[in-house]
């Protein structure tokens, strides 16, 4: 151990290095430095009617101070635009299916927050109608990344082109019905009671239509939530499901990272895709003034070389139940599979006690070899269930990739 250099090179989606973690041993210590139709009138009968909640403004308003509006309204919009994409750019076609259900609450609470409008006073009335501009931005969003992602899904004969031209056609016909019909509410709807019942009813009828239609969509890639009970049932009954069963059995909004068994119970958590300093902070401590890392048992050389052969290292941090997975650079679509089916047997086996009397990395390395031996015959399996081995889906935020030099 005395006079060894382990040298780890962080680098980012595009190649560019962005840390290089060094270590040096001693005898002492390591150091590591829908129904379409129903759809549409439940959509643009409640934005009429949030439009005639607002009116066309303050009569005692100057023209200066209706700009002013506009423009706070614009630039709220658009910097939560920016900030969205940036923090959550990654994940939005991973879980395509949750934002784009996502997209349509955060429309319905910006008209709700129209409607509410009129009853505040003029300072707190400013702070909701720029927060209904903020929300619409998001949707703008969600919605476009989404609508992308699952026309690339249905055009399967390569005519994504021909598809976004007859679903812009049909939307078009759709909210020109959608706006006729609401114009017939909205002169029959003329009191508060009625506008708030009518309004709720069809926001309700539009959420309703869309989850269901978001249920229905069938997706092919195995994001982390489908690989879950792809994997949950494969260790359990020995079966791979196939797209359709998964997606009866998917939900369209899941908590970020968990792994679930068959039966729906928590087994523990998942990063994947995480930063070299990351996984160095959850082996040793760091210290506050140097920001180095101490690792006193080796524990990292020990890491590494378990999953030298490997395009990926996973940890178990205990008592958390949480299993970091660092991915190595060139790690494909098959890697990232191969390292989340390797997560839920870890997990699965921690929370049934099989190997309670092992330490935590006695447990990494002994499922390792039952993922080596089981894992070939498992990728050809998905092959033949119509799983999409080519795209990866599994990482929701900008990943990280690291090179070892030893």
């Amino acid at each position: 151990m005395s006079g060894s250099t382990l040298e780890l090179t962080e680098t980012d989606e595009a190649g560019n290095v962005i840390a290089i973690y060094t270590q040096t041993s001693t005898v002492k210590r390591d150091v590591t430095r829908i129904d379409r139709i129903v759809n549409a009138l439940g959509s643009n009968t409640p934005k009429l009617i949030s439009n005639l909640c607002v009116g066309v403004g303050d009569a005692s308003a100057s023209a200066t101070g209706a700009l002013l509006l506009s423009i706070l309204q614009e630039s709220m919009g658009r910097v939560a635009t920016i900030l969205f994409a940036h923090r959550l750019g990654t994940s939005l076609e991973p879980e395509c299916k949750m934002y784009r259900l996502l997209a349509d609450i955060f429309n319905d609470a910006a008209m709700v927050l129209d409607c509410l409008s009129p009853a505040f006073p003029k300072p707190l009335r400013v702070l909701i109608l720029a927060s209904g501009s903020v929300l619409r931005s998001l949707c703008g969003v969600a919605a476009g990344s989404s609508k992308a992602s699952l026309s690339a899904h249905f055009a399967r004969w390569g005519n994504l082109g021909e598809l976004n031209a007859k679903d812009s056609s049909q939307e078009t016909v759709i909210s020109l019905v959608g706006m006729l019909v609401g114009c017939l509410v909205v002169k029959v709807v003329n009191t508060p009671l009625a506008t708030w019942t009518t309004l709720l009813l069809l926001l309700t009828l539009h959420l309703a239509t869309n989850y269901m239609a978001v249920r229905s969509v069938c997706m092919r890639t195995l994001n982390r939530q489908r690989a879950n009970i792809v994997f949950a049932c494969l260790h359990k009954h020995n079966r791979i499901l196939n797209p359709k069963e998964v997606s009866a059995k998917e939900r369209v909004f899941e908590r970020d990272g968990i792994l679930r068994d068959v039966d729906d119970n928590c087994l523990g958590y998942a990063r994947i895709g995480i930063p070299a300093s990351e996984l160095l902070q959850r082996l040793g401590e760091t210290e506050k003034l140097t920001k180095a890392t101490n690792l006193p048992d080796g524990r990292l050389l020990q890491l590494l070389d378990v999953f030298e052969d490997e395009g990926y290292v996973l940890y178990l941090e205990q008592p958390s139940d949480m299993v970091c997975i660092l991915l190595k650079k060139g790690s494909d679509t098959a890697v990232q599979l191969k390292a989340w089916y390797h997560a839920l047997l870890l997990a699965r086996l921690v929370r049934q006690g099989y190997e309670s009397e092992k330490k935590p990395m006695d447990m990494v390395q002994s499922t390792l070899v039952a993922v080596r031996k089981d894992w070939e015959r498992v990728q050809a399996r998905l092959g033949e269930a119509g799983w999409d081995l080519d795209t990866a889906a599994l990482e929701t935020t900008s990943g990280f990739r690291v090179s070892i030099r030893r």
